[in-house]
């Protein structure tokens, strides 16, 4: 008689674990997925503001360089007749073009950390559903309430992905 019992509340020991195991997991999911709504706000408005900054510092680089080149250039040549001769001697400034590489370089980094971030919430939801889903998780899970979120991207991709076409491989149009 004593034996069915101690089964009995092993099994019993055992469910009301999985219950709080279970539970306990979904919420961490929900928790990571509204802080990882907040990171990906914070990744976006970080990234554009260091491309803003970034391509605000090289347009004045280049409009600095196109006020000051020629008065450097017409102050260095008077007219004697001699200016092409001192002008192919001379080491005259060049525009560097690091500046815009690094741009680039800004823009890629920063495009593909927020794309990280959108893919970390997508695999939060896969992983919160997948546990819903599963069984025995899904016998113990109260709350099954999805979580929403919607992938932020342009309007020409939202136009292929809704016309499965895409025909525009033109860069530079």
């Amino acid at each position: 008689m004593l034996v069915p019992i101690i089964v009995c509340g092993v099994i019993l020991l055992v469910l009301i674990i999985m219950y709080f195991v279970y539970n306990n997991r979904e919420v961490a999911l929900r928790k990571e997925a509204d802080a990882q709504r907040g990171k990906i706000e914070s990744v976006y408005d970080t990234m554009w503001k260091v491309l803003k900054q970034e391509a605000g510092v090289t347009e004045q680089y280049r409009k600095i360089f196109e006020e000051i080149y020629p008065k450097l250039i017409t102050g260095r040549y008077a007219a004697n007749g001699k200016e092409l001769i001192k002008m192919i001697q001379e080491s005259n400034p060049e525009f560097d073009t690091k500046l815009y590489d690094k741009l680039m370089q800004a823009i890629e980094v920063q495009r593909a950390y927020f794309a990280s971030a959108q893919q970390r919430m997508l695999d939060i939801i896969r992983e919160r559903e997948t546990l819903i889903e599963s069984m025995p998780s899904g016998w113990f899970v109260r709350n099954k309430n999805k979580i929403e979120y919607i992938v932020i991207s342009s309007e020409v991709t939202q136009n292929i992905i809704t016309t499965r076409r895409e025909d525009n491989i033109e860069l530079f149009s």
